[in-house]
């Protein structure tokens, strides 16, 4: 079939003026004769890939060569029977091709070239000389020179340190540098010459120059070509190589057969299992994690701005008894200073002491330069898709902005994580207990996760070190548990509370503690802590519900005291798309060891 579309590639160091205007001049000729492909154009000169008809290519080098700084560019043509390009785009750039090394400036200087024709003649007569493969890994593998050294590459910026690796008695020797169209070796020659090497040539129009006058002689395979076709063979036609988008290997007819080939997403070479490819996003989230909490979010001050949202009771109630009515276990005094300071505001408007408030007002409480105390921010991401997160959560770590903490919270570290996502955490777990944690990425997974959990339907398996030793193995708790809490948050076993039931099961004695399994069936407030403490079992490390039956008076343990010894190991529910069951397990807490 006769080529219906002519491909060229060129480029050529000069200097350059007036970028831009350039941009939209050759732009608009080369739409105007629907030719597709890209042109680069920087300072330092033009690098073009471009298919057309015959004639319109002709127009083309015509306009080109009209101009007085393109009036000699080597032009390198190969046919085609469909258009390899999928678009016209003409780009300002740094570099025509980037290696990064400034003070290489080719069109000033660039090594000696040879011929197509003299590099011929030398391979034939068996002439010592050391033939470098200046290109990308993926290109080499498709085909190179005979006895070619490879740089060893996966992009140009790579050259500079990959040309140190060369063995150091190739300085002395002779070396013809080649690419697939020379672009390459115009600043890959200087380099290597301030390096050392004192003899350097580069081939004269690359590997599509040889093919076109010499065939393919002393090359073995084909030639990588940046477009569509993939690859061309010694005639300068289309071979039936694909490369994968995902990782750029070049597959070969068998491997475009294997079901690995999943374009544009995977090959053969870069094929993973759904086990393998869980594995890799978690490497990379976990990885974004460790890097956004060094340093902790909440450590560095910031102005916090806190929500007030006015309850129904205290409706047309002046501010300040707003204040000291929502929050008891603060003074008078500290809320007058605030207001004072205007730190209480409605409506960006500062707010007085016998302001009166209206229910459902939304007031922000103003705290500048916050500095959050420090957390365990060690969490990892143990399960991902598009609908569930399975986060095995540190301790201490508060779940939700409260208190003394905001930024230095899972709710706000997990949104950040996956920014540009409302992550929807569909239950909660203390401070101070660690363990699995289920998100929700859309808000119609959080519909049918939420009544997994109100409904009890979702098995939730815990370890907990407690103090002492019960008498049996296998025991139940059943004792109600009071629906307000008390002082510091705690909630107490109270008969006319709210019903609660857990199974507990020991798994190791320990002397003095023992290591037990508890297993939750409804999911009130510290339900495990209470029933343990109120069987005499306290937790070990719990500061709230202590020995002998006493409260403590704080729940958020400090980063560097010893861990409550209470673990969220596993939870089971029905995945939200596909009702089949769904484990998420942290794996064993810190302190057991």
């Amino acid at each position: 079939m006769k080529a219906q579309f002519v491909n060229i590639a060129a480029y050529k160091f000069v200097a350059l003026d007036n970028l831009p205007q350039r941009k939209q001049k050759y732009l608009e000729f080369c739409n105007a004769h629907d030719l597709k492909g890209t042109i680069l154009l920087s300072l330092e000169g033009i690098n073009m890939f471009l298919s057309g008809t015959r004639e319109n290519i002709d127009y083309l080098v015509g306009f080109l060569r009209d101009l007085p700084e393109f009036a000699d560019i080597p032009i390198k043509e190969s046919p085609s029977d469909h258009q390899p390009h999928s678009r016209m785009l003409v780009r300002l750039k740094k570099e025509i091709i980037s290696m990064g090394v400034e003070t290489i400036q080719p069109e000033e200087k660039t090594s000696p070239k040879i011929k197509a024709e003299t590099l011929k003649q030398w391979l034939d007569e068996g002439r010592e000389v050391a033939l470098l493969d200046t290109r990308n890994d993926y290109e080499i593998d498709l085909g190179t020179f005979e006895n070619a050294i490879p740089i060893g590459v996966d992009s140009f910026r790579e050259f500079p340190a990959a040309v140190d690796t060369l063995p150091s008695d190739l300085k002395s020797k002779p070396i013809v540098m080649f690419c697939t169209g020379g672009i390459r070796c115009e600043k890959a020659g200087p380099l290597m010459e301030e390096k050392g090497f004192q003899e350097v040539y580069q081939l004269d129009g690359g590997i599509l120059k040889y093919f076109e006058d010499c065939g393919g002689d002393h090359y073995d395979g084909d030639c990588f070509v940046f477009d569509k076709r993939v690859a061309v063979d010694p005639g300068l036609q289309e071979t039936d190589a694909e490369q994968c988008f995902a990782c750029q290997a070049i597959l070969s007819m068998d491997e475009q057969k294997s079901p690995k080939y999943q374009p544009p997403s995977s090959c053969p070479h870069c094929y993973l299992t759904p086990a393998e490819h869980m594995v890799r996003v978690l490497e990379k989230r976990n990885h974004s994690i460790a890097d956004f909490t060094s340093p902790l979010p909440g450590s560095i001050p910031y102005n916090n701005v806190r929500p007030i949202n006015v309850p129904l009771k205290f409706d047309h109630a002046p501010l300040i008894e707003v204040l000291t009515g929502m929050y008891p276990h603060l003074e008078r005094e500290h809320w007058l200073k605030k207001i004072a300071d205007k730190h209480l505001v409605w409506k960006s408007e500062p707010l007085n002491a016998e302001d009166e408030v209206r229910s459902g007002w939304r007031l922000e409480h103003l705290i500048p330069q916050t500095i959050e105390p420090d957390v365990n921010a060690d969490l990892r991401i143990v399960f991902e898709d598009d609908s569930i997160i399975g986060v095995a959560k540190p301790a201490p770590l508060p779940m939700h902005p409260c208190g003394r903490f905001n930024r230095n919270s899972l709710t706000y570290l997990i949104n950040e994580i996956y920014q540009g996502e409302q992550i929807r955490i569909s239950h909660r777990l203390d401070a101070n207990t660690s363990g699995i944690v289920v998100c929700c990425r859309k808000k119609s997974a959080s519909r049918r996760v939420q009544p997994q959990f109100e409904n009890s339907t979702v098995k939730k398996t815990y370890l907990a070190e407690v103090n002492g030793t019960p008498k049996l193995d296998r025991f139940d708790c059943d004792a109600a548990i009071s629906a307000e809490p008390g002082s510091a948050g705690s909630r107490v076993v109270d008969p006319n509370g709210l019903s609660a039931q857990t199974q507990f099961e020991v798994i190791q004695r320990n002397g003095s503690t023992t290591l037990l399994k508890c297993t939750p069936h409804t999911g009130r407030t510290n339900q495990i802590r209470i029933h343990l403490w109120h069987l005499g079992l306290p937790i070990v490390g719990d500061p709230l519900y202590l020995r002998d039956g006493q409260l403590g008076q704080s729940q958020t343990l400090p980063v560097d005291a010893e861990p409550m010894r209470l673990h969220a190991l596993e939870i089971q529910l029905n995945h939200p798309v596909t009702n089949e069951p769904l484990v998420l397990n942290a794996g064993n807490p810190c302190w057991l060891a």
